[in-house]
C-alpha cells in the first residue's frame, strides 16, 4: 500500500471513529426525555471521572442507567456482524454471505423460542422464559446449528468447502425455521407469540451494561484476531490453489475463521436476536469504497456496522410514539434499497467489462 493511499485509509478510520463517537452521544440524547448533547457528555466525562461539574441524579439515571448501555450495546453488535460478514463473505467467496448463512440465527432462534414458548429451564436456569434462560438456550442453540453445519460440510478428508457449507447452512437454517413455526403454532399464543416475534427480528430493549460489556470483549477479540489473518484472507481471494502455493494452511484457517466467526454471532444473537442486513450490506459498502484489502477492510466494516445499528436501533424506539419496532424491520428497510443499489453497480459492471 502506497503512502497516499494509507494516509487515505488512516484518515478515513479515523473520521468513522468520531462519527460514531458523536453518533452515540446524539442517540443517547434521543428518548422520551429528550437532553441536551452537552449533558450527556457532562455525565459520562463525570462518570470518567474527567469532569467534576454538578450532574442531576435524574439524567445521570437516564444516561449512564438507561440509554448508553443499549447504544452501547447496539454499536457493538453492529461492529460484530458487519466483522462476521466480511470475513464469512472472503471465506466462501459468496457475495451473499452474512452471519446467517450458516443457519446460526435460526438455531439461537429455535433456542430462545423454546424457551419462551414452552418454558424450559436452559442451562440449569430454571424459570418461564427468564432473560438469563433465554439468553443461554439461544446461545446453546446456534452453537448446535454451527456444529450440525460443519458436520454436515466437511468432507471425509475434514476439507470444508464453499458449496457444502452455503447448502447445509440452508438446510440447518430452514430446519430451525420449521421448527420455529411450529412451536409458535401448536403452543404459542397471545404474549407469548408476540414475543417470538420480537426476538425473530431482533431488538436491543433490555440491553444492560453487562450485555454491553460481553458484546464489546467479543466484537474487539474478533477484529483483533481477523485482522491478523488480514494477509491469509488476500490470499483466499484468489482462490484455494494460490493460497497454498503462498503457503497459507487454506483449511486451518478457514476452519478457524469459521468457527470464531460462528461463536461471535452466538453471542450476539443470543443477546440481541436475528439482527439482518448489517452483515451483508456494511463490507460490500467498506470494499466498493475502500477496497478488498482485509487490513483496511475489516476496522471500516466494524465502524460502520456500528454507526448503523446505533442509528437504526434510535430509529426503531423513537420513530413510533409509545411503541418500540423491531430493529430487524429496520435494518431490513435501510438494507434493502442499499443492497438492490449494490446489485445494479454489478450488474452493469459485468455488463461493460
Amino acid at each position: 500500500m502506497s503512502g497516499g493511499r494509507r494516509a487515505a485509509v488512516w484518515t478515513a478510520v479515523t473520521a468513522a471513529a468520531v462519527l460514531l463517537a458523536v453518533s452515540i452521544a446524539v442517540c443517547v440524547a434521543i428518548g422520551p426525555v429528550r437532553l441536551p448533547v452537552a449533558t450527556v457528555i457532562e455525565v459520562i466525562g463525570r462518570r470518567a471521572r474527567l469532569y467534576d461539574g454538578p450532574v442531576s441524579v435524574l439524567d445521570d439515571q437516564i444516561v449512564w442507567e438507561l440509554r448508553l448501555p443499549r447504544v452501547a450495546a447496539a454499536a457493538a453488535a453492529g461492529a460484530g456482524l458487519a466483522v462476521a460478514g466480511a470475513v464469512l463473505q472472503s471465506l466462501t467467496r459468496n457475495a451473499l454471505a452474512d452471519p446467517y448463512i450458516l443457519g446460526i440465527s435460526g438455531g439461537g432462534t429455535a433456542g430462545a423460542v423454546t424457551v419462551i414458548v414452552l418454558g424450559v429451564p436452559a442451562g440449569g436456569l430454571a424459570g418461564a422464559a427468564g432473560p438469563a434462560a433465554m439468553t443461554a438456550a439461544a446461545f446453546a442453540g446456534a452453537i448446535g446449528a454451527l456444529l450440525a453445519v460443519l458436520a454436515l460440510a466437511s468432507g471425509r478428508s475434514g476439507a470444508l468447502t464453499t458449496t457444502r457449507t452455503v447448502l447445509a447452512g440452508v438446510a440447518v437454517g430452514q430446519l430451525c425455521a420449521a421448527y420455529t413455526a411450529f412451536l409458535v403454532i401448536v403452543k404459542g399464543a397471545g404474549d407469548a407469540a408476540r414475543r417470538v416475534l420480537a426476538w425473530t427480528l431482533g431488538s436491543l430493549a433490555g440491553a444492560r451494561w453487562t450485555n454491553a460489556v460481553t458484546l464489546t470483549g467479543a466484537t474487539v477479540l474478533a477484529l483483533i484476531a481477523v485482522t491478523a489473518a488480514a494477509t491469509w484472507l488476500d490470499a483466499l481471494a484468489f482462490g484455494e490453489t494460490t493460497a497454498r502455493s503462498l503457503g497459507v494452511p487454506v483449511t486451518t484457517v478457514r476452519w478457524t475463521l469459521m468457527a470464531g466467526t460462528s461463536l461471535l454471532t452466538a453471542v450476539i444473537v443470543a443477546i440481541t436476536g436475528s439482527i439482518g442486513f448489517v452483515g451483508l450490506v456494511v463490507p460490500h459498502v467498506a470494499r466498493l469504497v475502500f477496497g478488498p484489502l482485509h487490513r483496511t477492510l475489516m476496522p471500516l466494516s466494524a465502524l460502520g456496522g456500528a454507526i448503523l445499528l446505533v442509528w437504526a436501533d434510535t430509529v426503531a424506539r423513537s420513530l413510533v410514539t409509545d411503541q418500540e419496532l423491531p430493529i430487524g424491520v429496520v435494518t431490513a428497510a435501510i438494507g434493502a434499497p442499499v443492497f438492490a443499489v449494490l446489485l445494479r453497480r454489478s450488474a452493469r459492471r459485468e455488463t461493460t467489462a
